[in-house]
């Protein structure tokens, strides 16, 4: 077996789609997930790391150690406003201000390459091999189907036609192939034809998995017959039990309240055995997804680099509670194309979603889900093993997704400072608390906001302000949307208990400094 000598680190950058916090085994989740337990062993789970509510956001942050909306991606390209449209940093694509961590990486002497989802462009704008990837096979939207029925206008979704690049080219998807095997392919097989070459590697894994539709390999949902037929209640309840056993922190968490999740055994059989098919697909595609991985690894090892190897696992944002079927143009497409009888959800024929109830299990034990700035939409799983990284059972420590580029940099001992006239980074390298000297970066960093669809946050040592938009009426009518609230995340990381009638001065501190950060970054506020 070969075995590499540079001293410089090889680098996997693996990132999933709408993946919820506790659905992994080593995180609590009871879906069969060894690939990526075998990495928690041997490294740590980062419990506080935090991302933007949705995709591409946080993929222009990780992309780039600045926010989102400096980059391009003030907004998701497909809800800007016409308030927000062609402003600076709302172009809908990766902008030229910011260079990129494969630039970077590229300049320093590594390999780049890149496999899965880029959803920062399509074509013509911001391609994966004009933004520092040497070799690169991209989803250039946001989603698609996971066997790829959607490539023509005869097949496309509601969306329209899903388009891939092979390095700077159009190119086709191997339709009828699952999307996880197909990007664990495509690397798969950049790793083997660089096998000779003396640079270390940067590999970024970006899958759609478990994005909807919610599609997998009929086998594989096969395993988890049965498994979902309790309900989400029950399915939460069993995960934050297994956090206890794992002595993780988030275990001893007062759960968020779950809102509007109907009593499961006041539905009918038929729902109940629809809902639970939903969730046992959604099983199936993470399970694929982490043999993927394990796929990736192997490669790894045989290629001579797998010793010498920084990995780095998160999800893009929190699960998903939006119910396609039921949104305008979506629930007519849907009802017109896609075949959801119980016993075929889960082919690529069938498109469903898998809802706020199984959402808000997902997330556990966390306050809402993807959209929105609550902890339940920011923050994510996470992973990180490898070269100098310290294996224990967790790290606390904040740490932000824009904090990965200059933390992997300072790994690869690749200069962080950007390019001549490209925009300083927002991130902070997180660098001592992976090599488990916490006490290295002070807890007491400036405040770090978000803003989505007008719903905002702002954290600072322990306190997060949440300004929920009016859209979040439709989880619940219960919901205090459009008015800040406060919380105390490290004694109340569930968010149960408002204190911003308690604690005005706080609540008016960080208010102050979101509309600081607002102002920096460049958010058009309505």
């Amino acid at each position: 077996m070969p075995t590499l000598n540079s001293k410089q680190p090889n680098i996997l950058l693996i990132v999933a789609d709408d993946l919820g916090w506790s659905d992994i085994g080593a995180f609590g989740g009871e879906i069969n997930t060894p690939h990526l337990d075998e990495i928690v062993s041997k490294g740590v789970r980062m419990t506080n790391f935090h991302a933007s509510p949705v995709c591409s956001t946080t993929r222009a942050m990780l992309m780039t150690g600045c926010d989102h909306h400096e980059v391009g991606l003030g907004n998701l390209a497909e809800l800007m406003t016409p308030l927000q449209r062609n402003k600076p940093g709302y172009e809908g694509y990766l902008n030229e201000r910011a260079s990129t961590l494969p630039e970077l990486l590229r300049d320093g002497g590594y390999l780049t390459l890149m496999s899965g989802k880029w959803h920062l462009g399509i074509e013509g704008e911001s391609p994966p091999a004009s933004r520092g990837f040497e070799r690169s096979f991209a989803l250039m939207q946001g989603e698609h189907n996971h066997f790829g029925l959607d490539q023509t206008p005869e097949t496309s979704g509601f969306l329209g036609t899903s388009s891939y690049m092979l390095d700077g080219s159009k190119t086709s998807y191997p339709e009828g192939s699952y999307s996880s095997d197909v990007f664990a392919d495509y690397l798969c097989n950049f790793m083997e034809e660089a096998k000779d070459d003396e640079r270390p590697i940067f590999s970024y894994l970006a899958f759609t998995a478990p994005h909807c539709p919610l599609q997998a390999p009929k086998a594989l949902t096969e395993k988890y017959k049965g498994r979902y037929d309790d309900g989400p209640i029950a399915l939460r309840q069993r995960r934050q039990a297994r956090m206890r056993e794992l002595e993780l922190h988030a275990g001893e968490a007062s759960p968020a309240v779950m809102l509007d999740v109907a009593l499961w055994e006041e539905l009918d059989e038929m729902k109940k055995r629809k809902e639970a098919r939903k969730m046992e697909v959604y099983a199936a595609m993470v399970e694929a997804m982490d043999a993927a991985i394990g796929r990736v690894m192997d490669t790894l090892a045989d290629t001579g680099r797998a010793d010498n190897c920084i990995v780095v696992f998160i999800s893009d944002n929190g699960p998903s509670g939006v119910l396609r079927e039921t949104l305008p143009g979506w629930e007519d497409w849907i009802a017109s194309h896609a075949n959801n009888n119980i016993d075929n959800i889960g082919n690529p024929n069938s498109y469903v979603s898998i809802g706020p109830s199984w959402a808000q299990a997902q997330a556990a034990p966390y306050f809402l889900f993807k959209r929105f700035t609550t902890e339940g939409g920011i923050r994510t799983c996470a992973i990180a093993a490898g070269p100098e990284i310290k294996q224990r059972a967790e790290c606390r420590e904040f740490i932000h997704v824009m904090d990965l580029v200059p933390t992997l940099l300072e790994f690869a001992q690749v200069d962080a400072t950007p390019s001549k006239g490209k925009l300083p980074m927002r991130g902070k390298s997180a660098s001592e608390p992976l090599r488990g000297n916490e006490d290295g970066r002070s807890v007491s960093r400036e405040p770090i906001g978000w803003e989505l669809g007008y719903g905002r946050a702002i954290f600072k040592d322990g306190w997060k302000a949440v300004y929920l938009p009016a859209a979040a009426r439709a989880i619940s009518d219960d919901l205090p949307v459009e008015q800040w609230l406060l919380f105390n995340t490290k004694e109340d990381p569930g968010e149960n208990h408002d204190l911003a009638a308690r604690e005005p001065d706080v609540l008016q501190n960080l208010v102050q400094a979101w509309f600081e950060y607002a102002h920096e970054v460049g958010v058009v506020i309505p």
